[in-house]
């Protein structure tokens, strides 16, 4: 199975989008709720439908850039949003990306990788976010009985990959998840070296 631009696209396709809640998840409302300066430059990278980039966007925040591989989704968030402005909307592949942010927010991308990829997506997020800078969001804290996507871990498993490029300064059991995600989820606050 290869995680590329047409597996993702045939997913939204077929609907067959299951980690998609149709909303922004608690865990990341409740952290944009408390960010304190609307000037930050922000990415949500494999954002899918983005619920959580119209939720930045609804709270002021001007900065704000989508990014997904497959188009379809990204076409989805622009009609609920068409005054979103294109130039924010990366239609790319993550480990392509140039730019840098001072905040990355993760909401179900690094699960949906290929797991081979891990390292290189903590490495690609210590080359994007700007020192100081933080990458925060939700990981899954479990395996899964079948294969996914998406992709289950630890948290041993995730700081041998974030140690090098990050401190860490938050990654335990989330405790404001989805009822269906309860347990299942692990909190993650690393800010850049």
């Amino acid at each position: 199975m290869e995680l590329n631009k047409e597996f993702w696209t045939q997913r939204y396709q077929e609907g067959n989008t299951g980690w998609d809640i149709g909303s922004a998840s608690t865990p990341l409302k409740e952290f944009i709720d408390q960010l304190p300066g609307k000037e930050l430059k922000i990415l949500v990278p494999g954002a899918g439908n983005a619920y959580e980039v119209e939720y930045v966007w609804s709270k002021g925040f001007e900065n704000v850039f989508v990014l997904d591989i497959s188009n379809l989704p990204l076409e989805n968030f622009k009609k609920r949003n068409p005054d979103f402005p294109d130039t924010q909307m990366l239609h790319m592949d993550f480990f392509d990306l140039t730019e840098t942010f001072d905040l990355v927010l993760e909401q179900t991308f690094f699960c949906a990788i290929d797991r081979d990829l891990r390292s290189e997506y903590a490495k690609k997020m210590g080359e994007i976010i700007r020192p100081g800078g933080k990458l925060a969001g939700v990981l899954f804290g479990v395996e899964f009985d079948k294969e996914g996507p998406p992709f289950g871990g630890s948290k041993k498993e995730y700081v041998k990959y974030f140690e090098p490029y990050f401190k860490i300064n938050h990654l335990e059991i989330c405790k404001n998840s989805i009822p269906p995600r309860a347990g299942n989820e692990l909190w993650m606050e690393l800010e850049k070296k």
